[in-house]
């Protein structure tokens, strides 16, 4: 397992395309390098301090999903570090276990979130019109209520901020109707693949987002795949509706922020010592329980 958090990731001779809040993404000609560093985001601003081992859990999570989902189409290549090209072999410090080789794809300018659970801001809007993303549902709901279905709730990608909800009709907008169908039903089938896994490992996925991208006329899914950054996993034993669960993420630095005089605003504070290891704790804890491997 990767020990030294890797903050920021530069190989030398490899030309790097962009740095988004926690990956680094270089181009290999043909294909792309996705390296996922140990950077976290909270309230939309990147902290000082890594999370030890958090790259290598979203890289090697991501992973496995990629490969169990076989009927999938995705831009998944290879996380193996052994199998990189030579030109990457002298930076094994820096990518192995933390790094995955995938398709270029020309993304989707739609996220993909689908929900199975009330919470986040689809219980703050529910709250205010019975309905998330122009989707009636029935009253009486309360936070972390399991939803009568799952439901398709996507929103538009941000570039600075936060993403914005839209309704199916602002996305068959966007994307077409043809398109807009497709990538609802993958992601309601994807997730709901995933959730009946995590049930089975004591793990609910209340909701999750996912991202498309096209090659050559084929859809593919993308980016990441249900981890703890691009989901709300909560362990199944602590579950009680009408409250927030405990979560395999970030939680404790956002419950430690809140305890602050910090605006949210760049730059962020320090964390102390000990949410940094509880942090990376939950992080590798979700890992090997989703998976039931050891983070390698």
């Amino acid at each position: 397992m990767p020990t030294t958090p890797q903050s920021n990731v530069d190989l030398p001779g490899i030309k790097k395309l962009r740095s988004g809040k926690v990956r680094e993404v270089f181009d290999l000609g043909d294909t792309l390098l996705f390296v996922v560093t140990d950077r976290l985001s909270a309230f939309d601003v990147v902290l000082p301090d890594p999370i030890p081992a958090k790259g290598a859990v979203l890289n090697q999570l991501s992973a496995f999903w990629f490969k169990r989902f076989h009927d999938v189409d995705d831009h998944f290549i290879t996380a193996d570090f052994e199998q990189f090209p030579a030109e990457l072999q002298p930076f094994r410090d820096q990518l192995a276990g933390r790094s995955m080789i995938v398709k270029k794809t020309a993304p989707l300018a739609v996220e993909c979130v689908v929900r199975g659970y009330l919470a986040g801001s689809g219980w703050s809007e529910y709250q205010k019109t019975q309905s998330v993303c122009g989707i009636k549902l029935p009253p009486g709901l309360q936070l972390a209520s399991q939803l009568p279905e799952p439901i398709f709730t996507p929103s538009t990608k941000a570039d600075e901020g936060h993403d914005e909800n839209i309704d199916m009709a602002e996305c068959t907008r966007i994307l077409g109707d043809e398109m807009a169908q497709r990538v609802k039903d993958l992601s309601l089938k994807i997730y709901s693949e995933g959730r009946e896994h995590a049930a089975g490992r004591g793990i609910i996925v209340a909701d999750t987002k996912f991202e498309f991208g096209t090659v050559d006329g084929k859809l593919l899914l993308i980016d990441e795949c249900l981890t703890p950054d691009s989901s709300r996993f909560w362990p199944a034993d602590q579950y009680v509706v009408g409250k927030s669960p405990p979560s395999y993420d970030k939680q404790f630095v956002r419950d430690y922020l809140e305890t602050l005089d910090w605006d949210k605003t760049p730059p962020g504070p320090r964390l102390p010592a000990d949410i940094i290891e509880k942090t990376s704790a939950k992080y590798r804890e979700a890992f090997e329980n989703m998976t039931g491997e050891k983070l390698a």
